[in-house]
């Protein structure tokens, strides 16, 4: 009797994650096809969040965008709005006030490292070390701290305008920096402390989500992402704006482009941007935070309540928003992801008529199923925390 063999049948099988799941931080529905554990296709779904920020964006004046601006990547709100004035501004032909620049590179830098607070810990507190969150929200939080004192806000801060700054920096400001940054720095080395040469959180991190440099540049990668693989790119370096070819700064890059490179690359890039705005509070020069001249910026309100010149500008640049010449506008600026570019199309009137956002996050989450094929359902969530995905720019 001849013996029989019956083979075994195996099929792999299909898991959501998202869009309600704790790790997603937001609405986006990644689709597994499994194979145990391990990952052998992937799949995203984004749009659960879309906001519709390009076509809000061409139905109002250039300075009423700015709030828009501040829910495209809403942790860090303040390098939004300097991007897109500064596209307007190349729009105009208009170059603000020297103090002015120093005063965006700060916020933006302030903005950049509470960006990376909130990734690293929040990613950190994902992989189980609650400890390390705490630790980075509390660093935010002084951080958060400076800026309300600058914007008025924490959070949705609209600091911005064509030509300028709403207002000068706060009297305290470098107080304040001289009281705070000390305790940041020694909060971020107790982070290190805790993490660099954790074994535990080696072994999550290390050769995980991997993706080689040829593979990051066909995608489109930019910012940590893209420097954890080594190529050295960074808009301030390679594209310099505002006063950042002035500034002394290094750019951390990483070798294997994994998910430690990754945290490394942030957690550097947290100093190098302390070190810039202690460079621009020792070179800020005196003087005015808007251009001088009334089609572009909002009078202030004493002329406004007593000349009639004044009145008739408020109410032209509120009604109409500041006439730009036809044409069209590509500005990029480094985002804490990446590089963030606003595009703009003009018709010659006083609102975009068309309106792009180059959302780094976008190209980041296009990278996601390359980076986790092969990998545990578990290391999905340590790469998509490393990758600090925002919906509010990605769907925007």
């Amino acid at each position: 009797m001849s013996e029989i063999v019956k083979e075994l049948h195996t099929q792999t099988i299909f898991l959501h994650m998202g869009p309600s799941h704790p790790a997603m931080h937001g609405c986006v529905r990644i689709t597994l096809e499994l194979d145990g554990e391990r990952i052998e296709n992937s799949e995203i779904t984004i749009g659960y969040l879309h906001r519709a920020f390009e076509k809000m964006a061409e139905l109002n004046t250039y300075n009423k965008v700015i709030p828009y601006t501040d829910r495209l990547n809403y942790v860090s709100p303040l390098i939004n709005n300097v991007g897109f004035v500064l596209a307007v501004e190349k729009l105009l032909g208009i170059e603000v006030p020297e103090r002015c620049q120093y005063i965006r590179v700060i916020v933006s830098e302030l903005s950049r490292i509470t960006d990376h607070l909130t990734c690293l810990g929040a990613a950190s507190m994902e992989l189980g070390a609650f400890s390390v969150f705490l630790y980075m929200i509390e660093a935010r939080d002084l951080l958060w701290e400076i800026i309300e004192d600058i914007t008025g806000a924490r959070l949705t801060t609209t600091y911005t305008r064509v030509g300028g700054v709403s207002h000068d920096l706060p009297d305290n400001f470098k107080d304040k920096v001289k009281k705070f940054f000390p305790k940041i720095r020694e909060l971020l080395k107790d982070c290190e402390g805790l993490l660099i040469k954790n074994r535990i959180f080696i072994d999550r991190l290390k050769g995980v989500g991997a993706i080689s440099k040829e593979d990051a540049i066909n995608f489109g990668l930019t910012g940590p992402v893209l420097r954890a693989t080594g190529i050295e790119y960074d808009v301030r370096k390679e594209n310099p704006y505002l006063v950042y070819d002035r500034l002394d700064f290094d750019i951390p890059v990483g070798t294997n482009g994994d998910n430690y490179d990754r945290f490394i690359v942030r957690v550097e890039e947290m100093y190098q941007s302390l070190k810039i705005i202690e460079q621009c509070i020792e070179q800020m020069p005196d003087g005015p935070v808007w251009v001088d001249d009334p089609r572009v910026f909002l009078p202030p309100k004493k002329a406004v309540y007593n000349t009639i010149e004044s009145m008739i500008h408020h109410f032209k640049l509120i009604i109409e928003g500041p006439i730009t010449p036809k044409g069209e506008v590509y500005f990029p600026v480094e985002g804490a992801n990446g590089e963030l570019g606003f595009y703009i199309v003009s018709n010659g009137k006083g609102k975009p008529y068309r309106c792009r956002v180059r959302a780094p996050c976008f190209s980041l989450l296009a990278a996601l199923p390359t980076m986790i094929k092969g990998h545990l359902v578990a290391d999905v969530i340590a790469t998509f925390g490393m990758l600090n995905i925002i919906l509010g720019e990605l769907d925007r």
